[in-house]
């Protein structure tokens, strides 16, 4: 049984009953004062919406005070930041990344008449899921992904074109997912295989390496 006041352990947590700390009600405060300095409020309501931000006790009720300002809620200060995404661009060009490379959460790769290779294969990815999103025209997409990699492609729109996925959805990792529109273009995605003779390696396509002891 959960008591009121009381979280069990399996008990879900809303978002808006997560407790502030005395910072996080100076920093709504200090919001409701820019507020009032771009007269979206009056003094009568800065006064009254300040009381209540200095008294609350959860995200939901300091969010209250701010939900009718434009651009404003309250955002927990120690949250961490979204990274942009990286965006690719390959018009009437060629643009490639291979070999060792810092892939970011989500990239757009835009193609215009050009032809675009990833190689992912030897790539440092930090994330279990990579987003990508391709606005592609008259132009090539070649994707190269790691050996146990898993790739999503539903989301991708083709119009005149083609989209050849040797890799599938299913449970590997790091998984790809792939969205946006492919028009009179292609999108070929595969993985990397490797076989070992002696004391070579060889990687199915492009490339041979000495093997590690």
């Amino acid at each position: 049984m959960a008591y009121r006041g009381v979280v069990t352990e399996n008990e879900p947590i809303d978002p808006r009953e997560l407790r502030v700390s005395d910072a996080e009600r100076s920093h709504v405060v200090s919001v409701l004062q820019k507020a009032i300095g771009h007269g979206m409020l009056s003094l009568d309501e800065f006064t009254a919406r300040t009381d209540i931000a200095l008294a609350a006790k959860t995200r939901g009720e300091l969010n209250a005070v701010l939900v009718d300002l434009p651009g404003v809620t309250h955002q927990d200060p120690n949250a961490p930041v979204r990274e942009k995404p990286v965006e690719l661009r390959a018009n009437m060009s060629t643009l490639k990344r291979v070999g060792r490379w810092t892939v970011p959460r989500e990239l757009i790769v835009r193609n215009r008449l050009g032809s675009t290779e990833l190689d992912f294969s030897e790539a440092e990815i930090e994330h279990a899921e990579v987003r990508i999103v391709l606005d592609v025209s008259g132009g090539s997409v070649k994707l190269l992904l790691p050996e146990r990699a898993s790739a999503v492609t539903d989301e991708v729109t083709v119009n005149a074109g083609a989209v050849k996925d040797k890799v599938g959805s299913g449970g590997g990792r790091p998984r790809f997912v792939l969205a946006g529109t492919v028009t009179m273009g292609s999108l070929h995605l595969r993985r990397a295989s490797y076989v070992r003779i002696g004391s070579l390696l060889f990687r199915s396509p492009w490339k041979i390496s000495r093997a590690a002891d």
